[in-house]
């Protein structure tokens, strides 16, 4: 007995190896592809407990784990060029599940780097043409949908072919390049430079029409004034000769005396006044006789003409 107990050991290690060879867990994110001397045996896709042949790593069954849940990939720093030629830098990501496993196995050997380096190539292919079909304006409005359904459209053959299904295409960035950047740049300040000389402009031409209006109204104003005030003047000159002729009328005596006294006051007012004027002048009718009748005295000879200084003090 005690010489057997060792070979019933072994034989019950032996029993639990093969047991345990024999036994696949798949949990409920993952699927599982059975595969026997290199050939797809069978694919698990419920979470449970499975057996298979043992001695996997004799080539008999074994077992590859593929993820069951929603996958996601990005591609970045992509360079599109829009309708208008200019180029911009794009960033993207791509949401998808490997729906068929056996299809998957047989494609990329179900690699899943291979499988997402075939997807980034074609959907920079995709973003390319559908940016390049359209301005950079689309991909900041409501188009922007429209365009992601348009990749994923182009990527769902090919995911297809990979045993994947696209569940969802998505921009993340959607950039200048720099020198677009720089030429944006340049452009809006052209364009705000330009807008500021064209109010600048409008400014001006409103301020001198303006001022034309106003310079023609002060003229219009001062003219009226002048008239106003060369009217009245002239009205006021009107009653001075009527309240003159009107005076007159009743003493032309007086009044022929009081305009040669506002003679002499005008022209002697000045202390420095020098009249040179024949004695028997009209001018000084006044200065012998009050009442005017009588001429101005005549020289020693009586008819020599004179000359007669007067200082302006009299009164």
């Amino acid at each position: 007995m005690g010489n057997r107990l060792p070979a019933i050991l072994i034989a019950i290690g032996v029993l639990l190896f093969i047991a345990y060879s024999s036994v696949f867990v798949v949990n409920e994110r993952q699927q599982a592809i059975v595969i026997r001397f290199g050939q797809i045996q069978d694919v698990k896709s419920e979470p449970g407990l499975y057996f298979k042949l043992p001695f996997g790593f004799m080539d008999a069954d074994s077992v590859q784990y593929i993820q069951d849940q929603a996958l996601r990939f990005d591609l970045d720093d992509i360079r599109v060029q829009v309708s208008g030629g200019k180029f911009y830098e794009v960033d993207a990501f791509v949401v998808y599940k490997i729906t068929d496993a056996r299809r998957f196995r047989e494609t990329v050997s179900g690699d899943r780097e291979s499988a997402e380096s075939r997807l980034r190539t074609r959907l920079d292919s995709a973003l390319r043409r559908v940016y390049g079909l359209r301005g950079f304006e689309s991909a900041l409005s409501e188009e922007r949908a429209s365009m992601m359904r348009e990749v994923r459209g182009e990527l769902t053959n090919d995911a297809s072919n990979l045993g994947l299904t696209i569940s969802d295409v998505r921009i993340r960035r959607t950039d200048l390049t720099q020198e677009v950047s720089q030429q944006t740049f340049d452009r809006m300040k052209a364009e705000r430079l330009a807008e500021a000389e064209l109010i600048r402009a409008r400014g001006n031409e409103a301020g001198q029409r303006r001022r034309a209006i106003a310079d023609r109204q002060v003229v219009e104003f001062i003219a009226a004034a002048q008239r106003d005030s060369e009217i009245l003047r002239g009205e006021g000159e009107g009653e001075r000769s009527r309240v003159f002729a009107e005076a007159f009328s009743q003493d032309p005596a007086f009044f022929d005396f009081y305009r040669s006294m506002s003679a002499y006051r005008e022209a002697m007012g000045a202390s420095d006044t020098t009249l040179v004027l024949s004695p028997q002048s009209e001018f000084f009718r006044y200065f012998e006789d009050a009442a005017g009748t009588k001429p101005a005295a005549s020289t020693a000879t009586g008819t020599t003409t004179g000359t007669a200084t007067t200082p302006a003090t009299a009164n």
